[in-house]
């Protein structure tokens, strides 16, 4: 169904009000609305309303075996959504809410079967993000919601990447600018034990460890089908990315395929000629600043009209682990 799409822009620091209470009326009413977080932009619905949860599959085209990550307002609504809250939790909570942690625990019946694509666990967290907290408390409920863009593309950090993806499919976007991280949270399974991280993100097992003890990184495919974002393709432009170890044009060379502008992101810009063979996107050093930028990149290019995308890879160190991740989902063809 065909919906016209309000974009409402809202100071990041100090949201609006008015603005708030609308978007929150959106969701009570089974509605769809697009909203910061400081990972990347989120699609929400409420969580405890299954139609409305179906929207959001709808919307983006999402497969209904990849379940969705159900957004909180504080650390005691845990006890809405899951079954025996372990201490483990509450201490990873208290450390890390708000925050780019999503914790896998065993749901409750309130949970619909849609959110978590009928497995007995469902993914919470609680954002570090003034707009989407704002959200959640206007609309009294959890907030279910995957990334705000089509399915298998890249995430959406700015407003107007969600608009792109998804005017005319949802009802409103609460626009406060660039996301604070670039890409989406950590998923730790602590359903089990040991503790899994099913998707790396910026909360690393380095962080974790002094606060849990020893986590396992990554998990079997039927443990990985708990986490949102590790079944199926995602990130991915509409041009062909290839990822490479090393750099340069001789490099880039032996991966180009015949015909079309080819696209580079690099952190060394300096070793491509300036000519009409490339398209260039500049990337920081800073891995951080890399993160916050991936995504705009791996648009951009599509926008110039690449038939590929070459990515020089990062060293997978901190957040580097979850740049890589990203990058090698998008170069891959399942």
């Amino acid at each position: 169904m065909k919906h016209h799409t309000l974009l409402l822009r809202v100071d990041p620091l100090d949201p609006e009000t008015a603005a708030i209470s609308r978007a929150g009326e959106v969701i009570r009413r089974g509605g769809l609305v697009a909203f910061p977080t400081e990972t990347v932009y989120g699609l929400g619905a409420n969580a405890l309303d299954a139609e409305a949860v179906r929207r959001i599959f709808a919307a983006k085209g999402r497969p209904l075996d990849n379940p969705i990550i159900v957004h909180v307002g504080r650390p005691d609504d845990l006890a809405t959504l899951v079954e025996d809250v372990p201490a483990q939790a509450f201490d990873l909570a208290e450390t890390f809410w708000p925050g780019p942690l999503t914790l896998v625990l065993k749901k409750t019946a309130k949970v619909p079967d849609v959110v978590t694509a009928g497995q007995e666990t469902v993914a919470v967290r609680m954002p570090r993000n003034k707009v989407a907290l704002a959200l959640i408390r206007a609309s009294g409920v959890p907030i279910a919601a995957p990334s705000a863009n089509l399915s298998e593309r890249p995430s959406s950090t700015t407003g107007d990447h969600v608009f792109h993806d998804l005017s005319g499919k949802i009802d409103l976007v609460l626009d406060a600018g660039p996301v604070e991280i670039g890409v989406e949270s950590t998923v730790l399974d602590i359903s089990t034990q040991p503790p899994a991280i099913l998707r790396p993100g910026a909360v690393t097992a380095e962080d974790l460890e002094p606060i849990i003890g020893p986590v396992l990184m990554g998990a079997q495919k039927e443990v990985l089908a708990r986490s949102p974002g590790t079944r199926h393709r995602h990130y991915s432009p509409r041009a062909r990315v290839v990822l490479i170890e090393e750099e340069g044009p001789a490099a880039v060379e032996r991966y180009t395929i015949e015909g079309g502008k080819i696209g580079i992101i690099t952190r060394r810009p300096d070793l491509y000629p300036d000519d009409q063979a490339f398209v260039v996107q500049a990337m920081p050093a800073d891995l951080e600043q890399y993160a916050r930028q991936m995504f705009a990149a791996l648009r951009l290019l599509d926008e110039e009209g690449v038939s590929q995308i070459i990515v020089a890879a990062v060293e997978e160190t901190g957040i580097g682990v979850a740049i890589m991740d990203r990058l090698r989902r998008a170069a891959s063809d399942k």
